[in-house]
């Protein structure tokens, strides 16, 4: 057994590399032109910790809020919230505060953003959600 992985069986961290991620577990949104990765997730309180994959013109199309915080840093590419201007680039940190109306977005190019939510997503499904993509990250009534 790989030392690394002997040293992980012995321990509740984790540990993951992005070459290792299992292509069956990415959520794709391809109306909208993005993909979701849950690198972790806490499905008592809702909170998560995402990779988002925008193609090139992928989007969120609508102004919305959250029922958390929400946390975003960029990897890669140029995402923009169109309703104030502000653009993510590679090191930006982004964070929107429970429940204030923020998007739509549109990145201009591939971008790659880790956003992490420290509680539950949204008190309702948005219009770019199903009801399977969705799962555990409707605020609780």
């Amino acid at each position: 057994m790989h030392e690394q992985n002997k040293a992980l069986c012995q321990t509740l961290e984790v540990l993951l590399n992005t070459k290792d991620l299992d292509p069956e577990q990415w959520i794709d949104y391809p109306e909208y032109g993005f993909r979701q990765y849950f690198l972790w997730k806490n499905a008592e309180t809702g909170a998560s910790i995402a990779l988002l994959e925008f193609q090139k013109d992928g989007q969120i199309p609508v102004k919305h809020t959250h029922a958390s915080n929400q946390f975003m840093y960029c990897l890669e590419g140029d995402y923009e919230y169109v309703d104030v201007g502000l653009r993510l680039q590679p090191g930006s940190f982004y964070m929107n505060p429970v429940g204030h109306p923020h998007g739509p977005t549109i990145a201009h190019e591939r971008s790659v953003l880790i956003e992490i939510y420290d509680g539950p997503h949204y008190h309702e499904k948005p219009v770019f959600h199903t009801d399977e993509t969705i799962g555990d990250f409707l605020a609780k009534s």
